[in-house]
This record gives C-alpha cells, structure tokens and sequence, in this order.
C-alpha cells in the first residue's frame, strides 16, 4: 500500500505561481510512473502531467509551457511547478502512482490539494 499525500495548494492570482508537492510513503517511489490530475467543480477528472520512472514527462495541452512535474526520488516526492496561472487552472490537484508503468492507469491516489487562481 502506498500513501501520497499532497500539499502547496492555495490561493493565488492569476499570473502567479505556486508549487505542488506530493509525498510518497514506502520504499518502491522510484519505481512508479507518477502524474498530477485536477477536477474542476462540475467537469472530469483530467491528467495535467505525468513523469515516468525514467524522469520523461508529458503534459495535457492546456499547461505546457507553464507547468512543469520533477521527482525526487530520494525524498520519495513529486512536484508541480505552476507559473503564469490562470482562473481556468482552479482545481483539486491530485497526486497519482502507477505500478504499472502507465501514469494514465493509476493504483493509488492522495487526497488531493485544492489550488484557486483569482482573476
């Protein structure tokens, strides 16, 4: 079992910047493919990035450019720089690992950390 707990989320303004953190319990950390998703009130759970074993990342459309995952694998913690955001960026921000390699396919999920960017 694999707990994620996250944390930084807030209350910002629009054009400014904030920094998501997700801490993993367990040993196995490097060994996941792991992702950040939001949910907006009202709409579907969405991945924004992910970042596999290998330190490779990917990113939804709507962030790239702005947003940017990293993984410190020997403090068992992901990361979500967030610059320049925007009132469309307010979500719940969660953290996910994956077994298996596939970051759109989690097993485990964190609480979620709530972030609002004011216009």
């Amino acid at each position: 079992q694999v707990q994620l707990v996250e944390s930084g989320g807030g209350l910002v303004q629009a054009g400014g910047s904030l920094r998501l953190s997700c801490t993993a319990s367990g040993r196995a950390f490097s060994a996941y493919a792991m992702g950040w998703y939001r949910q907006a009130p009202g709409k579907q759970r969405e991945l924004v990035a992910g970042i596999a074993r290998d330190g490779s990342q990917n990113y939804a459309n709507p962030v790239k450019g702005r947003f940017t995952i990293s993984r410190d694998n020997a403090k068992n913690t992901l990361y979500l720089q967030m610059n320049s955001v925007k009132p469309e960026d307010t979500a719940t921000y969660y953290c996910a690992a994956s077994v298996i390699g596939r970051v759109d396919l989690p097993k485990y999920w964190g609480q979620g950390t709530q972030v609002t960017v004011s216009s």
